[in-house]
């Protein structure tokens, strides 16, 4: 009894990527935003970036946050009032530039909701 070592296309389940495109995610929901893009104000597009990289900017700091709440202060140069008041603008200075970095990708997803609903309100 031989066996074929190669499978069939016909007789293959569809892999994830073929099964995100039969439910219309991958390109063409690119070219949807692409569309969408293309109908809105650059100044606009503009703005709902910034938001979006605004928003994914606060949840970064909001993750790092009780990364901090643990760590003790150096009594010599650290701790007591002061660094009680610039944590938290520390914090929120490295969830900028991990975002400007690349961030986690979420600025590009809130991106494309905003667009969605910016046509959505606008029709």
């Amino acid at each position: 009894m031989t066996m074929s070592p190669a499978i069939s296309a016909a007789s293959a389940p569809p892999s994830l990527v073929e099964r995100a495109q039969a439910a219309g995610y991958g390109v063409r929901t690119l070219a949807r935003i692409s569309d969408l893009e293309a109908k809105v104000d650059p100044a606009k597009l503009a703005q709902l970036r910034k938001s979006a990289t605004e928003f994914e900017s606060q949840f970064v700091s909001q993750m790092l946050g009780p990364m901090f709440e643990g760590i003790g202060t150096d009594e010599t140069f650290g701790g007591g009032r002061g660094e009680e008041m610039f944590r938290p603008m520390l914090i929120e200075q490295f969830g900028k530039q991990i975002t400007q970095r690349g961030g986690f990708g979420i600025a590009n997803q809130v991106y494309q909701e905003l667009l969605r609903a910016q046509e959505a309100s606008h029709g």
